[in-house]
Parts: C-alpha cells; sequence; structure tokens
C-alpha cells in the first residue's frame, strides 16, 4: 500500500519540472513530478553544455544496457560544454516511426529523469506527458517505468489508451498508441508502436505497473475514462481553467473577451458531486495553490490538491534564474499578467503565457523571429494521398504550412512553444544567423500570488517553502492505494 499524497506538484513545461524539483517535493513526502515532454532534447542539450555537475553522466553510468548509454554520450556529451555562438547538435524529429537511434534517446532520457529524482530517498515519483504529444509517449513510459515511476499523469487530450499500455509494458509486450490524423479514412489504422524488447535488462521479467491519474476539466470525461478506458484509472487530476499550461478549450461556442482570452463559463466548472460519486482518489488543479485551498479541497471529497505555478519559480525548478527573477521582480512590482493565449500553441488548446518583455510574448520580438520547426513535438500528423503520414506545425514558415494542406489562417499568431520553452530552461538554441531563440513562459493565473513565498527581504524562495505553506504543522490522515504489480494489472 502506498499513502495517497495531499500535494502533487505539477509537470509543467520542457525542463521546468526536472528532477531537482521533483525529488525536492517527493522527499517531504508529497509526489514530485518531472515532465516527460521533450526529455530526450533535455538530455542531449544538457550533455552538450558539459553536464558540468557531472548528473546525466552518473544517471547514464546506472541506465541498465550500458552500450546504449555510451552511444548517447559519444554522440552528445561536449566536454566544458560547447561555444555558446555554436547550435545545439540536431536530433530526429518525433515521428510514427522513429529510427533505433530516436528511440533510444527518448528511453534513457525518461529513465535518466526519473532515475535521479527517485535517487537517495523513498518518496514518490510521478511523471506527467501531454496526450496531445502522442508519437513520443509508448517509448517514453518505457524509460520511466526502467526507472521505477511510481505514478504517470496525463492531460491535454483523452489519455484512453493509456492504462492499457501501461498493463503491456508492465508485462514488457509490445504496445502502441493510436494516433489522431487529419483527414484520415475510414479502415486507416494509424498508431505509434513499440516494442521494448531491445531495451529490456537481462534477467528482467516485469516491472511495476505505475498508478495512472488521468488529468480532466469534466467529470463526464472522467466517468467515460473510469468505465471504459483501457485498463485501471486509479484516480484523476480535476484542472480549472485558471490552472497554467495547455487549457480545454471552453465547452459551446468560443467567446473572446475584449483582450482577446477564451471566456470560461458555468459549463467550464466541474462537478464535483460527480468525482465524488466515482470513488476515485482525485485532485484539484487551477488556483487551489494555498493553505487555505487545500482547506476546501478537502472538504468537498478531493484527497488533495495539484500545485504547478508556486513551484514553477521556485529555486528548485527548471527555469532559467535570471527568467526567475525577472518574473519575480514583475510580480513583486504589482505588474505580472497571465494571458490566455488562444493562438500561441500550434495544438489549438489556449496556452496561458505570462506577458514580458524580451520573450516570444513581445510583439516586437514574435515579429523578430524567423519562423522555424526543427523540434516538431507538436506537429500535426496528417494523411498523405498515398495512405502515408505527412507532418505540418501552424508555428512552421507559412509557405511550407500551405504546401502541406494547411490555411494560411492557421498560422496567425501561431508561436513556436516547443523552441520557446527549451529557452525558458536555458538550453536555447542558437540560430546560424545569430539569433537565440528567446523563452515563452508559461503560468497560472495565481502567479500573480507567488510573493507570499518570499521571507522578507529576499526576491528567492525554495520548494521547501511552497509545502511548508501549504501544509503547515497540522496532520492529515493519509489515505492508502494498493500499489499497481503486473499481476494486479486490469
Amino acid at each position: 500500500m502506498m499513502a495517497l499524497p495531499r500535494i502533487i506538484q505539477g509537470g509543467m513545461g520542457v525542463g521546468v519540472s526536472d528532477w531537482r524539483l521533483a525529488r525536492a517535493v517527493s522527499q517531504r513526502g508529497q509526489l514530485g513530478v518531472v515532465s516527460g515532454t521533450a526529455l530526450d532534447i533535455m538530455l542531449a542539450r544538457r550533455l552538450q553544455l558539459g553536464d558540468l555537475d557531472g548528473r546525466m553522466r552518473h544517471a547514464l553510468a546506472h541506465f541498465p544496457l550500458k552500450e546504449m548509454a555510451d552511444r548517447i554520450l559519444e554522440k552528445f556529451y561536449v566536454a566544458g560544454g560547447k561555444l555558446k555562438a555554436m547550435p545545439f547538435k540536431s536530433k530526429p524529429m518525433p515521428s510514427a516511426t522513429p529510427g533505433m537511434a530516436a528511440l533510444e534517446l527518448m528511453v534513457v532520457a525518461n529513465f535518466v529523469e526519473v532515475f535521479l529524482a527517485k535517487e537517495g530517498h523513498d518518496g514518490p515519483i510521478g511523471v506527467n506527458l501531454l496526450v496531445k504529444i502522442q508519437v513520443p509517449t509508448v517509448p517514453s513510459l518505457f524509460g520511466a517505468m526502467l526507472a521505477g515511476v511510481d505514478f504517470v499523469l496525463m492531460g491535454a487530450g483523452i489519455p484512453r489508451a493509456i492504462p492499457g499500455i501501461l498493463d503491456k509494458l508492465s508485462r514488457l509486450e509490445p504496445a502502441a498508441l493510436p494516433i489522431d490524423v487529419t483527414g484520415a479514412q475510414p479502415g486507416d489504422n494509424f498508431e505509434a508502436a513499440f516494442d521494448p524488447a531491445p531495451f529490456v535488462p537481462p534477467g528482467v521479467t516485469e516491472l511495476k505497473r505505475p498508478n495512472f491519474l488521468a488529468i480532466v476539466t469534466s467529470a463526464s470525461l472522467a466517468t467515460m475514462l473510469a468505465r471504459k478506458a483501457s485498463g485501471k484509472v486509479n484516480g484523476f487530476v480535476v484542472e480549472g481553467a485558471t490552472a497554467g499550461g495547455h487549457n480545454a478549450p471552453p465547452r459551446g461556442a468560443l467567446a473572446l473577451n475584449e483582450i482577446g482570452e477564451p471566456i470560461y463559463g458555468p459549463r467550464d466548472v466541474p462537478d464535483l458531486q460527480a468525482f465524488r460519486d466515482l470513488g476515485l482518489p482525485f485532485w484539484l488543479a487551477g488556483s487551489y495553490g494555498s493553505r487555505d485551498g487545500l482547506k476546501e479541497a478537502l472538504s468537498e471529497g478531493a484527497t488533495g490538491i495539484q500545485v504547478g505555478t508556486a513551484f514553477a519559480f521556485c529555486q528548485d525548478s527548471g527555469i532559467d534564474p535570471a527568467v526567475k527573477a525577472k518574473v519575480i521582480d514583475t510580480v513583486l512590482a504589482g505588474q505580472a499578467h497571465v494571458r490566455t493565449d488562444p493562438l500561441a500553441s500550434p495544438t489549438g488548446y489556449p496556452f496561458k503565457v505570462v506577458e514580458l518583455p524580451d520573450t516570444v510574448s513581445d510583439p516586437i520580438e514574435y515579429a523578430q523571429r524567423t519562423r522555424i520547426c526543427d523540434l516538431g513535438y507538436l506537429r500535426e500528423p496528417y494523411r498523405l494521398d498515398n495512405g502515408t503520414l505527412g507532418y505540418r506545425c501552424a508555428s512552421e514558415p507559412v509557405e511550407d504550412y500551405v504546401k502541406k494542406g494547411g490555411d494560411p489562417a492557421d498560422c496567425v499568431g501561431r508561436k513556436c512553444i516547443c523552441n520557446g520553452l527549451a529557452s525558458t530552461v536555458g538550453i536555447a538554441q542558437m540560430r546560424k544567423d545569430g539569433y537565440l531563440e528567446q523563452a515563452i513562459v508559461t503560468a497560472g493565473d495565481q502567479v500573480t500570488g507567488i510573493g507570499k513565498f518570499l521571507k522578507p527581504g529576499q526576491r528567492e524562495y525554495t520548494a521547501m517553502d511552497v509545502l511548508d505553506q501549504l501544509l503547515g504543522v497540522e496532520s492529515f490522515s493519509e489515505p492508502q492505494v494498493e500499489q499497481n504489480t503486473p499481476e494486479h494489472a486490469h
């Protein structure tokens, strides 16, 4: 039996919720979560920056298949770090049919992040993936499971297939995730298949099946997943419209306010009675990041809360310290503003962006950037005339998007989320023309309140400061959940 946490630390951005943040939270007995998004890029670029603290190489030395780890080191590690003016080495963009080198990087990178998060303590660690980013999902899950991940959390879509995939991977069986493809025709069967056999360490016959928490915005989706998912759903994170990152679009016809943000209404408020009726643990997210928010959630029958924004700007997170300082200064000056941008993300999901000068949210900075799609995590798969897959992104050069059958109107206002988020955590790409990719900072509406975690005269705070304020000294009785193992799998 595993005690369920009162606090789930949100799995944010590309490298914002890194292994250090997750480990700090987990050591307090709460659920530390690493972001599983683009971990292959994170590992490759950390190595090219010289891995100055040696942690990447330390984790790679523990990967159970030494030859795979050695290949990655040989390709990406630069002793002392690359020159600032040099671009990072590229890697293949995600696709439904990746080569072995791309698969190895995905599996190993997820192992590395979870291994480091779990090392040296027995607290729970989760990994957060986006349903919208489909093609890397299964190998990413397997890499995390090789490192013993305890929870998998997924939102930004309907994760119906994931519980069954976790069951198969725990038994070391091949698994495939159906892919949403624009223009798919009856009879088409597009999927991202993964065979774990080349990645199974000698003598290993099964892996722990992690608990699966679906991130949802409505009770109807939760009810469907509880009844019709491919395997056991262990609980839900219920996100309101004020939570950071990608938000579900408002229900019904889209209406915008005077500054172009989607308007959410009563239909977007989750029916908590319906969640209570499901009888599964649930956590509330979106403006619950306070002591009173935790008390309110518990009074509503929730197991606890998910908190993202407060952790995102603490010292332990992966955000570049200069970016954190800029956000905190803006907050303390009473000038912080988060805009729910309906256009920024090429996924079509509204995306919450902190408006800051010298970032992609600045119209001048946005206009200076030459459009390019070279990371490709948010690309849209579409059906070619010959029945195979093509990929396009509304943030790529407009003429390229149109050549691939895209509507040029879809490109208006779109931002390169992939490169922007990478820049936010200090791994910005340097272009051959000398342009350095700029950050895009995402946060929930509660960013305006992070000053409460600062001690007098200080402009930094830690994950421990956040947990101290959320939990106080009052003790709570901890509910229990049965640990998933292959024989318990649905």
